[in-house]
């Protein structure tokens, strides 16, 4: 057969296809996304699990006139083989290549920019009520997973949508399954809806049966009419009447003339907003990821190198293990993230003490501020780019209250392929503002058993933040040492510069010192661990021996560490001090080294910004290397 995929450039070149060749280019996507995502690393098992579903919207509804929007957006490959870029689809979350989520500024296709779960239902309506204002005629599609479902933002979008009745249409993608199992009441509704597999088996076998038989389409006939009556009893569709949606389902959703069939049904019978329920497999179609969607739905692909060392993550899983023996008061809180986290281990021993709210990061703070009210010590795990979103809730219910909450944030700094949307660069912009919050990043993997036993002594609320990807090679103590809060250390002595670096920013500025010691500039490398209350007495000791200040920082420049310390020094005359951190831009997407060297953040960028800065030094430099 010739490959039909070859001939996909828009979707208007799926519709004169049969059913039989859609069911082709089905499996041809399948292949594409799988042999591509092996490679470069993505979110494979979600995808695969709605090539049908996007095949069918792209038949039904005119993109980009229709405007479709995906939450979270990790499930949109094949939306994007779809809408002219399968040339360039080997460039998936390569640098200057295609993202791995919806983006505005990619293709006029991509009606919203997308990295977050819950907001697909929010931006649809504002979407809808725009067009209205406008006087436009087109549709808006939503598509949000079940796991998204479970955030507040989805409900309070529901609610204002059946509030207005504007013309929208909702689907749900009910897999069952987000990255970690679904939590809550709605979920376990949720499963009774799509009821047992077996039931889509029987009832396409009986559609298939009974209606040949003699008289049988008049028994098909009446046992529709029984099964909708049945159907009203038994599944929980006066939930979304109760929101003013009209509902339709559950439809399987890898049953194209099926999804084709509801989707046309709610774009042109039925008024207002409209909620469509499709039940997916997700990794359909690749039996690895059938079988274990977790573990496929991140894959790292063929580019990354694994070095045998720890990632953060693991460390941080292993040093609760150790904490939870010592402190029954610790208990541990995720936002449907146990696995990323490293969670997962520390549930599968403490059951009872760690709790897995869903994708409702809101909710996960103000729970802590509950447990930490009554006498517990919670450890909130949230990657660094999601704790965003419980911004007003840390300061509310945490910190007016000083309840002694640990936060945990993970994937803090550049974390790579997943682009502007993951990328942790604002949390020590955002934090060290709010009073009452202590802020550290530990300098390697070592160095974060220490700080999280700190934290979950220190009877305030902390933040601790720390990197994605492997550790330095550290050994890891056997004892936990309490850090003193504030204060930091001086891992390498010098008399021309001071550089002042926090978190994984240490290694590469200790680097970059050893770097400018061999062109005969000698500098001092402070570990600062805290960037709040930062270390003053020791910055303003060692600015008094050195002859300029440099921060580094793996964050915005804008009112982060470096910042802070140009603060604390704005009294005193004649400070030359050069900040090396992120410029007020967003960081695209590409691997994690490459970045750090495009922003001048690994060890030869810094050397090298220093000797742009200072050219004193830089003479000496060229000085020292003529003598030798």
């Amino acid at each position: 057969m010739a490959n039909l995929l070859d001939r996909i450039n828009s979707p208007s070149d799926l519709r004169g296809l049969t059913f039989e060749e859609l069911n082709q280019l089905a499996d041809e996507i399948r292949c594409e996304m799988v042999n591509t995502v092996t490679k470069t690393g993505g979110h494979l098992a979600s995808s695969l699990g709605v090539v049908e579903l996007s095949l069918a919207l792209h038949r039904v509804f005119d993109s980009p006139n229709d405007k479709i929007i995906w939450d979270v957006g990790h499930q949109s490959y094949a939306h994007k083989l779809l809408t002219g870029r399968r040339e360039r689809f080997d460039t998936l979350r390569q640098h200057k290549g295609i993202s791995g989520f919806p983006d505005r500024s990619e293709s006029p296709h991509d009606a919203f920019g997308t990295g977050h779960a819950s907001t697909s239902i929010s931006a649809a309506l504002g979407i809808a009520v725009g067009r209205d204002l406008a006087g436009d005629d087109f549709n808006v599609i939503a598509v949000i997973g079940d796991g998204s479902l479970t955030g507040g933002m989805a409900f309070e979008g529901l609610n204002h949508a059946g509030h207005l009745k504007t013309r929208m249409i909702v689907i749900l993608n009910d897999n069952a399954m987000a990255i970690s199992p679904n939590v809550g009441g709605l979920a376990r509704s949720l499963n009774k809806v799509t009821l047992d597999r077996r039931y889509y088996k029987a009832k396409e076998e009986a559609e298939r049966v009974i209606p040949v038989l003699p008289g049988g389409k008049t028994v098909w006939s009446w046992m529709k009419r029984i099964k909708t009556g049945i159907k009203g009893l038994i599944l929980p569709t006066q939930l979304w009447d109760s929101f003013g949606f009209k509902y339709i389902g559950p439809i399987n959703g890898h049953n194209i003339a099926a999804l084709e069939e509801a989707l046309l049904r709610a774009r042109d019978y039925l008024p207002g907003p409209v909620f469509v329920h499709i039940v997916t497999t997700k990794g359909k179609g690749y039996e690895p990821a059938e079988e274990d969607s977790i573990k496929f739905h991140g894959v790292s692909g063929k580019n990354s190198v694994s070095n045998g060392i720890p990632s953060y993550s693991e460390v941080f899983g292993k040093t609760l293990l150790r904490l939870f023996q010592e402190n029954e008061r610790l208990v541990a809180i995720s936002a449907a993230m146990t696995e990323g986290t490293g969670l997962s281990i520390v549930a599968k021993k403490y059951p009872k003490r760690v709790f897995d709210v869903g994708i409702c990061e809101q909710h996960a703070v103000t729970f802590a501020a509950g447990l930490a009210a009554q006498g517990h010590i919670p450890i909130v795990a949230i990657y660094s780019t999601f704790l965003q979103r419980a911004f007003d809730q840390i300061i509310h219910d945490v910190c007016i209250q000083n309840l002694p909450v640990v936060f945990a944030l993970d994937r803090a700094g550049i974390v790579g392929e997943d682009g502007k949307t993951h990328q942790g660069m604002l949390d020590l912009s955002y934090l060290s503002c709010i009073p009452n919050l202590v802020v550290a990043a530990p300098r390697d993997e070592n160095e974060l058993g220490h700080m999280l036993y700190t934290a979950t002594r220190a009877n305030c609320p902390m933040a601790v933040r720390y990197p994605r990807g492997s550790g330095l090679g550290i050994p890891i103590d056997e004892k936990f040492k309490e850090l003193t809060v504030g204060k930091g250390e001086v891992v390498k002595t010098g008399t021309d510069l001071a550089i002042v670096s926090l978190g994984c920013a240490v290694a590469p500025s200790l680097e970059a010192a050893w770097l400018l010691h061999a062109k005969g500039i000698d500098c001092a490398v402070v570990n600062a661990r805290f960037a709040k209350p930062l270390d003053s007495e020791l910055i303003l000791e060692i600015m008094s021996k050195t002859n300029g200040l440099v921060t580094v920082e793996e964050n915005v420049l804008a009112g982060g560490f470096g910042s802070a310390v140009l603060s604390l020094l704005s009294s005193i005359a004649g400070i030359r001090a050069l900040r090396i951190g992120i410029p007020d831009e967003f960081v695209e997407h590409g691997a994690q080294e490459l970045l750090r060297a495009n922003y001048k953040l690994n060890a030869e960028g810094i050397a090298q910004r220093i000797l742009s800065f200072f050219p004193e030094f830089a003479r000496r430099s060229r000085t020292s290397k003529a003598m030798g």
